[in-house]
């Protein structure tokens, strides 16, 4: 009974407190309903359920609609943006196909024009130029250079000093025409210049003149034809109407660059057109003052233009003074005179200085290989002297370094040719040596391209006069080839008999290079000093069998040919050689004879033991 007391109790207070048990909310108490009450609940939430899942079907069908309603109007509204551009590209097409076809008419209405002249400079020029290597594009692009800088230097003199007088218009209009009418041809070449495309040089010429209607060169060269002459009518003869042909310059730099590709020395172009542009700074200069003279008055003050004597002349001289800051001028008064000539010294020492800079360069670029020569020549002297070296040996190396470079304008040939791609080397070895080594016997049958080779192995070697090429008995190493000069084959006591002399195009030392070093057979049989100044092709023994590897015929064809150049000469070395152990053995005197009593003795023992020894190996 207690118990249940207390359990009780317990039971209350929970009841009264319902965190007692537990912090967590205690779940709902579930009704309890009857059965018809129970059937109704669950039917309303079956009818609820239906409801709510036909409400949301019906809403992912309104959307789906509308979704597939916007992708319809977007799909129709790209479709006709496609067609409105597809409009408008047809049209622009349209428009684009009538102006090529006009352009088209045009210029085959123009070619129909010109195609009696183009087919005269076809008999002359061919049907294309090429404008890196054709003189006569670059004869003809002098004139349309000579025609440029008229325009340059009297457009602005016309335009400044007053030298359109009744007289002098006719000159000038020929001379105007006459310029026009070049520039005019210069559209005929310029359609023929050939052009590398995609790594191919382009020669068909209906490809090269649309290349250069194309190309900004044309629109230039048109504007630059404008006749805007044609104002004169209406506003006078004015030079001003011509600047345009001032846009021609890029024929002017053309000219300049292809001038200095095919001169010897362009560095003497380079110091004329510096001094071109130096003068040409100077007439502007001179046509400004006499401008601003005119404006403050003609002889108003002691500053500006007199007006005695040529006013181009004395224009030229007070720009010369200005812009070099010479001095000896006369003081400007006005603020428009000092702004003027404190503008002139400015823009004089600006210019002057950048001139002098451009000219300092071509002087030093032209002279800086006589400047590497001097340095080298002076370091070599220098540690001679340091050195104490023999004074004949110092005039000796000065005498070689002066030779050297006045027959090579260069000490070392190898470092021009290295800077070269392998194709432009090979062709400059062929044209110098090709017809020499082809001339060779021993190299005669031998594949062309082992020559070839051979001919980028060689060195160019100079040697002054009584120098010794080769010495008798010395190693052979080299085989020469003389390209300029003589040698002699000398012998004698003091190899003062000349055998033979050999010029420009002999070759010696050849054999050396196919015999092997057993028994001295490579060795130097004769000697060979220089006569007079001699230069030299030297080919190495081992740049030679390097590529013999290479050509196994032509190795076996030089082997061959060498065998029988010795065999040629075998029976003089081999009377030599006995001759040589003839004089040794002289020194020891004649071999006593052997005692008749040894010589039977030894005879006998000598055959019995043959006998035996041949016995014994018939058995085996």
């Amino acid at each position: 009974m207690v118990k249940m007391r207390e359990r009780l109790q317990l039971c209350k207070e929970k009841v009264v407190d319902k965190y007692a048990s537990s912090p967590e909310i205690s779940p709902p108490v579930t009704p309890l309903l009857r059965k018809d009450h129970y059937a109704k609940v669950v039917e309303e939430r079956k009818r609820q359920a239906e409801e709510d899942r036909i409400k949301k079907e019906e809403a992912d069908k309104k959307k789906k609609e509308d979704q597939e309603k916007k992708k319809k109007e977007d799909e129709q509204k790209k479709k006709e943006e496609e067609e409105k551009k597809k409009a408008e590209s047809k049209e622009e097409e349209k428009k684009k196909s009538l102006k090529i076809r006009f352009t088209e008419t045009a210029w085959s209405s123009i070619d129909m024009v010109l195609k009696p002249m183009e087919d005269q400079m076809d008999y002359v020029l061919g049907t294309t130029i090429d404008p890196f290597t054709d003189r006569r594009y670059i004869a003809w692009l002098s004139l349309v250079t000579l025609a440029f800088n008229y325009n340059t230097w009297f457009i602005t003199a016309r335009l400044c000093f007053p030298y359109h007088t009744e007289t002098s218009i006719p000159i000038w209009f020929s001379l105007d025409l006459l310029a026009d009418l070049i520039y005019l041809i210069d559209i005929l070449f310029q359609a023929r210049k050939q052009f590398v495309k995609g790594g191919d040089i382009i020669k068909d010429r209906v490809i090269t003149k649309k290349n250069y209607r194309n190309s900004n060169r044309f629109t230039m060269d048109m504007v630059s034809l404008i006749p805007f002459d044609l104002l004169y009518a209406q506003f006078g003869f004015k030079s001003i109407f011509r600047a345009n042909r001032l846009l021609k310059v890029d024929s002017f730099f053309e000219f300049s660059d292809r001038l200095e590709s095919i001169m010897a020395k362009a560095y003497i172009w380079r110091v004329i057109r510096t001094i071109g542009y130096l003068l040409f700074m100077l007439h502007l200069n001179a046509c400004l003052y006499y401008v601003a003279s005119d404006y403050q008055g003609i002889g108003g003050t002691k500053w500006v233009y007199s007006g005695l004597g040529s006013a181009y002349l004395r224009c030229y001289y007070f720009a010369v003074r200005s812009l070099i800051n010479i001095g000896g001028l006369s003081e400007p008064h006005t603020v428009f005179e000092i702004t003027f000539q404190m503008t002139n010294f400015f823009t004089g020492v600006f210019v002057f200085s950048s001139l002098i800079g451009q000219m300092r360069d071509v002087i030093g670029a032209a002279t800086a290989g006589q400047t590497y020569f001097r340095s080298s020549m002076d370091s070599t002297v220098s540690y001679m002297v340091n050195n104490r070296i023999p004074y004949l040996v110092q005039n000796r190396v000065r005498t070689w370094y002066t030779y050297t470079w006045d027959a090579q304008g260069m000490l070392d040939e190898s470092e021009l040719l290295d800077k070269m791609p392998l194709v432009m080397k090979t062709a400059i070895a062929v044209d110098i040596n090709l017809s020499t080594f082809q001339k060779i016997d021993l190299f005669k049958g031998c594949d062309q391209q082992m020559l070839v080779d051979m001919l980028l192995r060689l060195k160019s070697i100079i040697y002054l006069p009584g120098d010794f090429v080769v010495k008798k008995g010395d190693i052979g190493k080299e085989m020469y080839v003389i390209k300029s000069g003589a040698v002699q084959v000398v012998g004698g006591p003091d190899n003062s008999i000349v055998f033979v002399t050999l010029k420009a195009g002999c070759v010696f030392g050849e054999i050396s290079l196919l015999q092997s070093s057993k028994d001295g057979g490579n060795r130097r049989t004769a000697n060979v000093k220089a006569h007079g100044f001699a230069n030299l092709f030297v080919l190495e023994k081992k740049d030679l069998f390097d590529i013999l590897v290479h050509y196994p015929e032509s190795q076996k064809v030089l082997a061959r040919k060498g065998r029988k150049l010795m065999k040629a000469k075998g029976p003089a070395a081999a009377k030599e050689e006995e001759e040589k152990k003839k004089k040794g053995l002289a020194l020891f005197g004649p071999k006593p004879p052997t005692p008749k009593l040894l010589r039977a003795f030894g005879g006998k023992f000598n055959k019995g033991l043959i006998e035996k020894m041949k016995s014994t190996a018939a058995g085996q």
